[in-house]
């Protein structure tokens, strides 16, 4: 194997690679990414078992083609540390030795034959689903938000996929919960008649939002009976599925809340920011008092002392004193679009429903907490 390639290409490339790798492998290739040189293109390949990172560089001058595997973390170090744009020179000088060199630079690296590496081959229906780059992160990084962590419930531990129908449009769904909050969002999607539902992992999900912010093309969404294939340009992305039932979460979203908070979002955003500076503990809740044109926010840590701020408002009820988690609060208030953060309350105790006029397809659901 031999051949040549700018070493702003391939970094670019491996930055994504290395990001699948364990810190810590049992088994040594798992830490190696696979070069193939196949049809005068390089294909670079990084998986922990349970995803995949595929890319496909054509722009490059191939002399011989071949395999191998090094490690993907040095690989990564060696180029990162070079001069920007130089050409960087690969040459498999055997099994378990790959020579690079660039410029003024050499260095041979320890390489692990070919066939250790997995070999993946799975059963992917060609009629899948084109989504809208841009729209999808969007949809990914307004649900990401509510992932549970809890490795006892494992099911809610990514973003429950699935069609919904709404003024007979289909749509493409997004939800997590972690029993605390839920959001969801949806984008609308033509030809999901046969679209089988999934849970995505939360690995799978920051990789495919790290790609996704770098290359707004189409994404291209096809599955087999286990897995799920995110095609982005000349890159893919293979991940196993969650296995488990996700809950039935129509039951939590209120239905008839009809006390109505209106706020500047990033005025509650900086409110709440200044307000829990006082705790060192930022799980510690921040109490909401609202009246009808003001809310008041109010921290009180034993440990580091109080914070007050008062917050011009819309509110069309009777006053209403009802806590959050400040964290919660804060994550969901910076995914609304629109200036104007709409609030839905029933009680001090019940389930809130936020909502975001700019984005009717789009909702957040937040328990209230007990200081």
């Amino acid at each position: 194997m031999q051949f040549q390639i700018k070493r702003d290409i391939l970094l670019k490339s491996l930055a994504a690679a290395r990001n699948v790798i364990e810190k810590k492998n049992t088994l040594p290739i798992l830490s190696n990414v696979l070069l193939e040189i196949k049809n005068k293109k390089l294909n670079i390949v990084t998986t922990d078992l349970d995803l995949i990172f595929h890319d496909e560089i054509s722009d490059l001058k191939v002399d011989q083609e071949g395999s191998t595997t090094t490690s993907a973390m040095v690989l990564y170090d060696l180029l990162r540390k070079l001069p920007s744009n130089l050409n960087v020179i690969f040459d498999l000088q055997s099994e378990n030795k790959l020579n690079i060199s660039a410029e003024n630079s050499k260095f041979n690296l320890l390489c692990l034959p070919v066939d250790n590496f997995p070999n993946f081959t799975d059963d992917f229906k060609s009629n899948g689903i084109n989504l809208d780059g841009k729209k999808f992160l969007s949809l990914l990084n307004k649900t990401k938000i509510s992932m549970s962590n809890d490795e006892t419930r494992h099911y809610l531990n990514g973003i429950y996929i699935h069609s919904t129908v709404s003024n007979q449009k289909s749509y493409l769904t997004g939800v997590a919960t972690d029993s605390h909050r839920l959001s969801s969002s949806s984008i609308p999607v033509e030809n999901l008649d046969n679209f089988k539902s999934f849970i995505l992992p939360k690995k799978a999900i920051f990789q495919l939002c790290n790609l996704l912010q770098e290359n707004e093309k189409k994404v291209f969404l096809n599955t087999s009976d286990t897995k799920i294939q995110f095609k982005i340009g000349n890159s893919k992305i293979i991940s196993k599925i969650i296995d488990g039932k996700f809950p039935d979460y129509h039951k939590v979203v209120p239905k008839n809340n009809n006390k109505t908070l209106l706020v500047n979002a990033k005025d509650f955003i900086h409110s709440i920011e200044r307000v829990t500076t006082v705790s060192i503990d930022r799980k510690e809740g921040v109490k909401l008092t609202l009246g009808k044109d003001y809310i008041q926010l109010f921290v009180n840590s034993s440990s580091s002392g109080e914070g007050k701020e008062v917050l011009k408002a819309n509110y069309n009820s009777e006053d209403l004193t009802i806590s959050f988690n400040s964290r919660y609060l804060l994550d969901i208030a910076s995914e609304i679009e629109d200036e104007k953060l709409v609030m839905n309350l029933n009680d001090s105790v019940s389930p809130v429903l936020i909502q975001d006029k700019l984005d009717k397809q789009s909702y957040f659901v937040i328990m209230p907490m007990k200081i």
